[in-house]
């Protein structure tokens, strides 16, 4: 108890040293900051439901911190993916103005940038599983947010049915599920009827362009990098400007389109 205690003082100091938490103004979730706390403090679960740039991943941590949490224990933020957790970690950080691996740190596999001072840690959902098995009461955290559970992997599935039967155990841990899709009912109906809260995402002009496959010189069907390759050009005789973010499912993939781009470069893209 005297070394969870010291942890405790010790992240309260670091917090205490911080100036008032800032929220960026254009993220939706910051309208409904004062209705997230108090939610959070009220219920033991809640489910918050949120489009894509609606702010959740790097707010609700920040929010956490602003209402006490974090204090008695980490706010444990788990994401699916390493990348994921990562740059959030050093989002959150950027936006706390404190230097990652002090009062926000993150851990994955073979990286460890987490310290006594840490009072917000983001790891991958597969990291929070594998401590369940030195530490089933999780005595670690105060809080936990799992982020993306629309994704359903089996870490995220056995994650939530281990907690409904943790929290019976740990009446003062709370829970943050959240969720891009409608599925938040369901996680609502898995936690005893768990209050969900709606957040818009922001919404820009889109201009839908379908571009069917085409023949390279030779005749052939396009591969992807060289489909992509094309499309550039297209747009470039366009005149238009800026940047480009293409979606595409695995890392050999995404290796394969940036060496097909970096031999194009001469067409000007």
């Amino acid at each position: 108890m005297k070394q969870l205690s010291a942890l405790a003082q010790r992240r309260l100091a670091r917090i205490q040293q911080l100036s008032a938490i800032e929220y960026p103004a254009d993220l939706p979730v910051v309208e409904r900051r004062e209705e997230l706390a108090q939610a959070i403090e009220k219920h033991q679960v809640i489910i918050v439901c949120g489009e894509t740039g609606s702010g959740k991943t790097t707010q609700l941590p920040k929010i956490c911190l602003s209402i006490g949490r974090g204090v008695h224990g980490v706010i444990g933020h788990t994401q699916p993916r390493r990348v994921a957790a990562r740059s959030v970690a050093a989002r959150i950080a950027q936006e706390l103005k404190s230097e990652l691996g002090g009062l926000v740190g993150y851990k994955v596999r073979f990286n460890d940038k987490v310290s006594p001072d840490s009072a917000i840690k983001l790891m991958t959902d597969g990291i929070l599983l594998a401590e369940i098995h030195h530490d089933p009461l999780l005595k670690q955290y105060d809080t936990l947010i799992i982020d993306e559970a629309h994704e359903r992997s089996l870490n995220i599935d056995f994650l939530l049915g281990y907690f409904k039967q943790l929290l019976r155990k740990r009446p003062d841990l709370k829970l943050i599920i959240t969720s891009a899709t409608l599925d938040a009912e369901r996680f609502s109906k898995h936690f005893s009827g768990a209050p969900v809260l709606q957040v818009s995402g922001r919404t820009y002009p889109v201009e839908i362009r379908y571009r069917p496959p085409q023949k390279d010189e030779e005749g052939e069907m396009q591969d992807v990098p060289q489909a992509i390759c094309s499309a550039l050009d297209e747009l470039s005789i366009g005149g238009l400007r800026g940047d480009v973010l293409v979606f595409l499912p695995g890392e050999r993939e995404i290796r394969e389109a940036a060496e097909a781009l970096r031999k194009h470069q001469h067409k000007g893209i």
